[in-house]
This record gives structure tokens, C-alpha cells and sequence, in this order.
């Protein structure tokens, strides 16, 4: 662990004042997991540089340790190290998720749900964001704009899903945060549309960034309600990008079938069936 890593750490964890019991060191990772402080798949420092900011000993970390691992919060790799469990994508059940993704229509239900949530969170955030919140949002809208001029449509999809992230951590509602997580988690596998067709819509990109530094000046500005039209005027647009999506590939898979067909079907038949057609028709 570099100085720097070690650093971060003893700041992120506090030193236990009370009984420097199991329990105590137990509620405090607790809260950094609600708190979406830690994340899943965050690997945690090593022993001794959690006991030493902890303030605890050994015995005591092993047994919280084991504790969360118990309540499904940790997982432990033998050599490996702990790490923070996959408690996010558990919101929708492995059922539920295959079961939308076999559904079209659920990708509607499912941006009809988000237009709702983004613009309660926004406009949350607009009234509670921090400085330090603020800050991050500049930040990846910064990073949103260099992807953009790059030309980079990974970098652009990245940053999109960590806006609304931050936007989610922003609004400081422990509930909407991880529900919100568990929607970019599905969006980000795929299951309700393909992302990068709705970027690859003529003026997506270039539209899609205007939406963003909307949302993120009403938020910095603390107007709550120009925050929560913002956010729905984005989700409207990538309800409107995704159905014109959804149609431009069922006509080219048309197209395709078309050409499909005609390749199979030589020109000569084609003309033959049509000539033993005509002449059937004029014996009649």
C-alpha cells in the first residue's frame, strides 16, 4: 500500500472512542457501505492498517470482519484480500432481470420509471449537494466534454453513467442512491437498450452533453425544480432516441431479409415463374 493509499484510509476510517468493541467497527463499515462511501468490488486496506485506524485490536477487526462476511456484506479471498460484496445488482433478482430483458416493452417501463426518479434526485441534489459534490459534478462534466470532442464514445457512455451516479450520491438519500445504482447497473449491462445506438443518433452526442450541463447548472445553481425538469427533458429525449433506434433496426433487418431473399432467388426463376404466370393468364 503506497503512503498515499494509507492516507486515504486513515481517513476514511475513524478511530473507535468507546468500548473498542467488534459491534463498533461493524456499524462503521455498515454506514460506509449504505452510505455508498464503499462500493462493491472495493477491496479494503489490510489488517494491520485497519486496526491501527480503527484504533482496535487484531482480534477485534477478525471478528467484525467475519461478521460482515456473515451478513453477506464482505467477501474474503483466501491470499486475495476483502473486498466488498455484490449487493447492488441483488436489487433486481437474476429472475427478474432475464425476465425483462426477453420483454421489449419493459425498456419503455423502464425509462418511464427513470424520468420519475432522475427528477426527484436532481432536484434533491439541487437543495442538498455539498461543495464537494458540486466539485465531482464539474469534474465529470468536464470529462464528459474532453470524450465528446475526442470523439470517444466509451468515454462519453463512462461518464454518463457516473453523472447520474454522482447526482444519485448528491441528493444524500441512501434509498435512491442504491436504487438508482441498481438501474445503472442493468443499463450498463445492456438489459432495457443498446446505449451506443442511441449515441450513434445523428446530434445524440452533441445533445446528450447539452442535457447533462443542464441538469448539472440547476443543480449547482440550487433550483430544485429547474433540476427536475432537466433531468426529465434528458430522460423524454432518450425515450424519443431509443424508439427511433428501435425502429431504424427493425427496418435495416428488413433490409436485410430483403437482400437475404432476393440473393437466394436467382433472376432467371424469378423471370421464369413470371412469364408461366403471364401465359396462364392469357389462356384464361
Amino acid at each position: 500500500m503506497t503512503e498515499t493509499d494509507a492516507d486515504r484510509d486513515r481517513g476514511l476510517f475513524t478511530q473507535i472512542s468507546h468500548s473498542r468493541t467488534a459491534d463498533e467497527v461493524v456499524q462503521q463499515i455498515e454506514q460506509l457501505i449504505l452510505d455508498g462511501v464503499l462500493r462493491d468490488g472495493d477491496r479494503l486496506p489490510g489488517e494491520r492498517d485497519m486496526a491501527q485506524a480503527f484504533d482496535v485490536s487484531r482480534p477485534i477487526l477478525r471478528e467484525a470482519l467475519k461478521e460482515l462476511e456473515t451478513r453477506g456484506l464482505l467477501v474474503s479471498q483466501h491470499g486475495g484480500g476483502t473486498f466488498v460484496a455484490d449487493i447492488i445488482g441483488q436489487v433486481f433478482s437474476k429472475p427478474v432481470t432475464e425476465l425483462i430483458s426477453r420483454h421489449q416493452r419493459a425498456s419503455r417501463d423502464y425509462l418511464e420509471y427513470r424520468r420519475e426518479l432522475e427528477g426527484l434526485t436532481a432536484e434533491l441534489a439541487a437543495r442538498r449537494a455539498t461543495e464537494t459534490d458540486k466539485a465531482l459534478l464539474a469534474r465529470i462534466i468536464a470529462d464528459m466534454r474532453r470524450a465528446h470532442e475526442s470523439g470517444s464514445a466509451e468515454g462519453e457512455l463512462a461518464a454518463d453513467i457516473e453523472f447520474h451516479n454522482a447526482i444519485g450520491e448528491a441528493a444524500h438519500n441512501v434509498i435512491l442512491l442504491h436504487t438508482m445504482r441498481a438501474c445503472y447497473r442493468l443499463l450498463s449491462q445492456g438489459i432495457f437498450f443498446n446505449r451506443k445506438a442511441v449515441f450513434a443518433l445523428e446530434d445524440a452526442g452533441e445533445r446528450l452533453l447539452q442535457q447533462h450541463v443542464a441538469i448539472y447548472e440547476a443543480i449547482v445553481a440550487g433550483d430544485g425544480e429547474r433540476a427536475k425538469r432537466a433531468a426529465q427533458a434528458h430522460i423524454d429525449f432518450v425515450m424519443q432516441a431509443v424508439e427511433d433506434a428501435s425502429r431504424a433496426d427493425e427496418r435495416g433487418r428488413v433490409a436485410r431479409l430483403r437482400l437475404l431473399s432476393r440473393a437466394a432467388q436467382p433472376v432467371s426463376g424469378r423471370a421464369s415463374k413470371q412469364t408461366t404466370t403471364e401465359g396462364t393468364d392469357l389462356s384464361k
